[in-house]
């Protein structure tokens, strides 16, 4: 079955650190761009980081830079996204998902997970 799974999420207070993960089963991760994106309920989508297929460029929204790092390791098909100095503004439920393209950082096309849970509060 080809999907990715999202892991990692939970509740932190202002100021913490999580790592997400994103795992692929099925398929090789580094033939594809692997994106991070979240919704709140009520708001749309969001790209949050995005990092390239073929030379590990990265991107990331305006709003995370200088506090969240993506990364990937191909040896575990693994995508991760490390969040810092978390603020209650980045509280919601967080996807990966899967593009042959790596730009623009936004509705990915393959094999969107179900997402994990991020709650930034005290």
């Amino acid at each position: 079955q080809l999907q990715l799974v999202e892991s990692g999420g939970g509740l932190v207070q202002p100021g913490g650190s999580l790592r997400l993960s994103c795992a692929a089963s099925g398929f090789t991760l580094d033939d594809y761009a692997i994106g991070w994106f979240r919704q709140v309920p009520g708001k749309e989508r969001e790209g949050v980081s995005c990092i390239s297929g073929s030379d590990n460029d990265t991107y990331y929204t305006d709003s995370v830079e200088g506090r969240f790092t993506m990364s990937r390791d191909n040896a575990k098909n693994t995508a991760y996204l490390q969040m810092n100095s978390l603020k209650p503004e980045d509280t919601a439920v967080y996807y990966c998902a899967a593009d042959l393209f790596f730009l623009p950082c936004r509705d990915y096309t393959y094999f969107w997970g179900k997402g994990t849970q991020v709650t930034v509060s005290l």
